[in-house]
């Protein structure tokens, strides 16, 4: 499976491009400075008189003042704090754009960092449209995203390179990020704080797409799951929702509403399973069901040892939550 972009020196919203734009001050000043800083001891190293073991120091120097020498220092220290001073400045301007991102008619999500998976919650003015899903993000392009971060266990970092900086998310507070994609595409986020055994297999992905098509799937997530057809499918339902599934699960339209793992209303949809971990097929599934441990070490789902028969009955279910 073809990875999703995750660069923070390809911005694709003007958020990111802010601070991509500060990046490249910062890199050039200090780049200036260092070629400088090499100019200065190449030219010492060339003008300096040449001795051997036997030439007699020379102390003179010591008795009378280097007023050249000073003001090169002097000139160096203002040119110096003068650098410093624009950091500063391009630091708070670029804190600035970054707060002024307009967000009318913005996308309102509630996102929420668990050990070792992001569940997204899409809010809106009517609490009958709102609805859950994990580990993906949907945006339109051109629209302004306001992501409230909270933090479940411990303290996560959001970070998502190609469209924000990063963001801290403690337990018991509450932090905003605004964004706005400009481009179409899928841009991978990261936990970009230590957070525990599995932090760096802690992905988000974030498919930003034509306001016509995150309609379209926005309306789709709203609706309960869709009831199986067929009996292997039926036997699945049975399956998960009289064993250990229904207990740590949600599936929209059934009996189950575990809130301790991710909603799985309409798991076929997702891309990946496992925070980003393996793409979203049957054998995946199959295995991250039969032993999420051998694949995920420290995950809290526990493994479920089921009959081959109903193994692939659950399966069968699950692949129909589209």
């Amino acid at each position: 499976m073809e990875g999703p972009l995750q660069d923070a020196l390809r911005p694709a919203g003007i958020q990111a491009e802010h601070i991509g734009s500060l990046w490249n001050f910062t890199l050039g000043l200090c780049a200036l400075v260092f070629l400088l800083v090499v100019a200065a001891c190449v030219t010492a190293l060339w003008i300096a008189p040449r001795a051997d073991a036997g030439t007699a120091p020379d102390l003179g120097s010591l008795a009378r003042p280097e007023r050249r020498v000073w003001r090169i220092i002097g000139w160096a220290t203002a040119a110096s704090a003068l650098g410093l001073v624009a950091l500063l400045v391009a630091d708070a301007w670029t804190s600035r754009a970054l707060a002024r991102l307009p967000l009318a008619d913005a996308v309102n999500i509630e996102l929420t960092g668990h050990q070792w998976w992001w569940e997204a919650r899409y809010l809106d003015a009517d609490p009958a449209r709102a609805f859950t899903t994990a580990n993906e993000l949907h945006i339109p392009v051109g629209r302004p995203v306001l992501v409230t971060l909270r933090a479940d266990d411990v303290i996560h970092t959001l970070w998502i390179p190609n469209l924000q900086g990063k963001k801290d998310m403690i337990p018991g507070r509450t932090a905003t990020l605004s964004l706005r994609a400009d481009r179409p595409g899928t841009y991978r986020g990261q936990c970009a704080e230590f957070c525990g055994v599995q932090h760096a297999l802690m992905a988000l992905l974030v498919e930003a797409e034509p306001n016509a098509d995150y309609e379209a799937w926005a309306a789709a997530q709203r609706s309960a799951a869709p009831a199986p057809v067929d009996a292997l499918a039926l036997r699945g339902r049975e399956v998960f929702l009289n064993g250990n599934c229904a207990s740590c699960h949600t599936v929209a339209g059934t009996a189950a509403r575990g809130s301790r793992g991710p909603d799985l209303s309409h798991l076929a949809s997702r891309r990946t399973i496992g925070a980003g971990m393996f793409p979203n097929n049957r054998g995946h599934l199959g295995g991250w069901i039969a032993d999420p441990q051998a694949l995920k070490p420290g995950v809290y789902m526990p493994p479920n040892s089921l009959p081959p028969a109903d193994l692939q009955a659950l399966l069968a279910y699950l692949e129909t939550l589209k």
